[in-house]
């Protein structure tokens, strides 16, 4: 079961690339992103069981080392938050949109689980950092009232957060945009 997420973000593409690779060995984890960063930084996010998760962070700050730029470990994740971020989740009835922007991919990915834990809404995506300035951001879709709480949610106490807006009918050409 793949109840827990991790991330780690380095400075350095070779140093990322390597620690991955530890990572991946260190434990029974899977590999949901591995790749570049804007601005010259490499991010790797794992899933799988909380303890197997804990274990390949450990060895990927290990060998991060002055590399680390960020980290995240979430336990206990909500089932949506993985196909978010792997972009795989399927949209059958599309309601307001959701948005919440960020500076850190680890912030994005932290709003995105407390969105979905907080109101009854679906995650459509978790973009991380690649060709946005290394920024995240997430978008949800579900009713106005579940949007809105759900953004608030979110928002509380994010020190990197750079916008949100909810949209309460999207036009049908820009729902197309993010599908």
């Amino acid at each position: 079961m793949r109840n827990a997420i991790g991330m780690i973000e380095l400075n350095s593409i070779a140093r990322g690339i390597e620690t991955c690779d530890y990572m991946l060995k260190a434990a029974r984890v899977e590999a949901l992103r591995a790749s570049t960063l804007c601005p010259g930084k490499y991010m790797v996010i794992v899933a799988g069981d909380v303890g197997d998760v804990n274990a390949s962070m450990r060895e990927g700050e290990k060998y991060a080392a002055e590399c680390l730029v960020d980290k995240l470990l979430i336990p206990n994740i909500h089932p949506q938050l993985i196909p978010a971020i792997a972009q795989t989740t399927q949209i059958n009835e599309f309601g307001a949109l959701g948005v919440l922007e960020f500076y850190s991919v680890a912030s994005a990915i932290l709003a995105a689980d407390r969105a979905a834990k907080a109101a009854q809404i679906t995650l459509i995506e978790v973009r991380t950092g690649f060709a946005i300035g290394g920024k995240g951001f997430v978008t949800l879709t579900g009713d106005v009232g579940a949007v809105r709480a759900a953004v608030a949610a979110a928002s509380i106490d994010m020190e990197l957060l750079v916008d949100t807006t909810v949209i309460p009918r999207p036009a049908k050409a820009l729902i197309e945009t993010l599908l």
